[in-house]
């Protein structure tokens, strides 16, 4: 289910009605500088779709009449996610967007996910401000060698977070291990020496001090 905190809600949002006009669109979008909003029904309770500031541009170039209703350009009627949708539905369904409509469950227009909101959840389970250095570990893609990797690094210190990455046509796994933020220099080069001696590569060091 969607984190519920990350969504901005229909009431905080600005949106257009489906009997709004190109032109009236175009001046609400100039005037809060959004790149695109949600437009609803009469009702304000069904998502009809996108509109979408390049769009309006295009058109008004290209002499078209901005006196047409804003459903002659709407765009992503179709994508919008339920708000018991799990995440990996919707992290691949907003992958090209700014933001996915999110609907309730009697389907009605229930507020937005940003492609920001996104990436700080991300980046908050990354743990990078709570880190001190990110190792990237590559692994044979076989069983037990991600528990290998793990055993040896807590050797030294806890693990705050892990990410793994499957490259296309590799037999190698590479694994982001994220350090404890009291893990210094010193034992992060323990810690790498332990994994090579192990057989393990690192071929990446990410210093997160100061970086978050």
């Amino acid at each position: 289910m969607i984190f519920s905190s990350l969504i901005k809600k229909k009431d905080t949002l600005t949106t257009l009605p489906e009997t709004a006009t190109l032109g009236e669109a175009l001046a609400l979008l100039e005037d809060t500088g959004f790149r695109c909003v949600p437009v609803l029904d009469k009702s304000g309770h069904i998502f009809r779709g996108n509109i979408y500031k390049m769009h309006l541009y295009r058109h008004k170039s290209r002499n078209g009449d901005m006196s047409l209703p804003v459903t002659a350009l709407l765009k992503n009627a179709t994508k919008f996610v339920s708000i018991k949708a799990e995440f990996f539905s919707v992290f691949f369904a907003m992958r090209d967007l700014p933001y996915i409509a999110v609907l309730d469950d009697e389907n009605q227009f229930y507020g937005i996910l940003t492609h920001n909101s996104m990436l700080r959840m991300l980046a908050a389970g990354w743990n990078v401000n709570n880190g001190s250095y990110v190792l990237t570990v590559t692994t044979p893609d076989e069983r037990g060698s991600l528990m290998n990797a793990s055993k040896e690094i807590t050797r030294y210190c806890q693990i705050v977070n892990v990410i793994s990455f499957d490259p296309e046509h590799s037999a190698m796994k590479q694994v982001l291990f994220t350090l404890p933020a009291n893990v210094d220099h010193d034992k992060m080069i323990k810690v790498v020496k332990r994994l090579e001696k192990k057989g393990f590569k690192v071929p990446e060091i990410e210093d997160l001090h100061n970086q978050y």
